[in-house]
């Protein structure tokens, strides 16, 4: 054996760390990965594809009811959600599957267990040594638990994605996108919601407006949200589970979700005896090139400070892969990187917030338009679509493009391309619409708000 036994040993075999493996390997490196749970990390098997899987089965609740102004009856309608879970639970194998071809395919090795950082160059794995000369660290993220009397209690979106039934009564703990996406499935499937926000609102991260029209519409869908909130206890009672917020008043429900944030997932694996800097939280500090603080150590993903989302993870993967194996430095650039929230109904976004974009910039102009989706109307449904322009007048470049209403993902990901080039307002002006649609609706805002 010689004394590297691979060119990178990449630990966690999740988006990031798959696509920079099977990147590397097909550029003729000796690549390893090793990996405790099944391939394919948070976003295939505990994340973005079963949550989205369910969010698809909820969101039917909602087009049968719309089904009846169109001309539809549609008799007695049911949810099987254990034949629901089934079927989730199917399409996570498949993509398992597809996931261990795929690094068989490139050659790459994969090693079952957790993987220990004993030096800059040795990794261990259940007990045996593996030399290499660079290590990829890719662990990701896991659910953040409060430190509270009788918080294990309490699930979080690990075990809600495969609960046995639908609960009658759930509270859900936090006011971030897992929160509001969970709050939709399990609204649409037939609970009763509550929502226990520790701030004013919901996605407070968000633009102001986005969070606002959200609010409103999770209301209209039967969501209790109970904001400025901190729940202090949890017990069990025959009929379920109390919670005590801070000022004495108690939510009762059958199942509490704890959505309060992730950790990176770097606990246990060797990175401080290694003397890899982490950030208070845990977070591993890393560079443009993805370089820890100790030579031929390197991170992606969530377990990092960048962002945790999985097409940076693994976009910031190939990047490192083609720096260090294909002599092309490459490096990424995170600014205006759209994301969506899959919450009922969705969020989109991309670029500044109004309060981002004001504090950067001397005069900002807002364009703003609340209205009824053509769908509503014979729905009889009254939720409205917000779209929000963010402008620097001074050189009409369009700062930051904000939505709530359906389709809002597959909207926003075509005016990412536009903020990425530079887009001006007068550029979004000259573009002529497809009508109807509400996606007109960026290219024909001629008033700013407030004029």
């Amino acid at each position: 054996m010689a004394d590297e036994e691979f060119d990178l040993l990449t630990i966690g075999a999740g988006s990031g760390g798959v696509a920079a493996s099977r990147r590397a390997a097909s550029h003729g490196a000796r690549v390893g990965i090793c990996e405790l749970d099944r391939v394919g990390g948070t976003c295939v098997l505990r994340g973005c594809v079963p949550k989205k899987l369910l969010v698809y089965a909820s969101h039917m609740r909602a087009e049968f009811e719309d089904a009846r102004g169109y001309g539809w009856d549609l008799g007695e309608r049911t949810l099987d959600w254990g034949r629901l879970i089934e079927a989730k639970d199917a399409e996570l194998d498949r993509l398992n599957g597809i996931y261990l071809r795929m690094l068989d395919g490139s050659g790459v090795q994969v090693i079952s267990g957790r993987g220990v950082i004993v030096d800059p160059h040795t990794v261990e794995v259940e007990g045996k040594r593996y030399r290499t000369k660079r290590i990829l660290v890719a662990t990701g993220g896991w659910p953040f638990v409060p430190d509270v009397p009788g918080a294990e209690l309490g699930i979080t979106s690990n075990e809600a994605l495969s609960l046995k039934e639908v609960p009658r009564r759930v509270v859900i703990v936090g006011g971030g996108y897992i929160a509001v996406e969970f709050a939709g499935i399990f609204a649409g499937a037939g609970a009763e919601v509550t929502l226990v926000v520790r701030a004013y609102d919901v996605l407070r991260s968000f633009d102001d407006d986005v969070h606002a029209a959200l609010s409103e519409a999770l209301r209209a869908r039967g969501v209790k949200i109970v904001t400025h909130a901190n729940i202090e206890s949890v017990k069990q009672h025959d009929d379920g589970l109390t919670m005590r917020c801070r000022g004495g008043d108690e939510l009762r429900a059958d199942v509490l979700m704890w959505a309060t944030g992730r950790r990176p997932n770097t606990r246990g694996i060797g990175l401080k005896d290694a003397g890899v800097k982490l950030d208070p939280s845990g977070a591993i500090e890393v560079d443009q090139w993805s370089r820890t603080s100790v030579h031929g150590i390197f991170a992606v993903g969530d377990a990092t400070t960048r962002l945790a989302l999985t097409p940076v993870a693994i976009a910031d993967g190939r990047a490192l892969a083609e720096t260090l194996f294909n002599d092309n430095p490459t490096s990424v650039d995170h600014e205006s990187v759209p994301t969506a929230v899959f919450s009922q109904p969705q969020v989109g976004t991309v670029g500044l917030t109004e309060k981002e974009a004001r504090a950067k910039h001397e005069h900002v102009v807002i364009y703003r338009s609340h209205f009824r989706p053509m769908k509503n109307i014979l729905a009889g449904r009254d939720e409205r679509t917000m779209m929000k322009l963010v402008v620097d007048r001074d050189s009409d470049r369009v700062l930051g493009v904000h939505m709530v209403g359906p389709d809002a993902a597959e909207i926003i990901q075509g005016f990412a391309v536009a903020l990425k080039c530079g887009a001006t307002k007068a550029q979004f002006d000259a573009t002529v619409g497809i009508h109807p649609s509400s996606a007109e609706e960026f290219v024909t805002m001629s008033t700013p708000a407030g004029s």
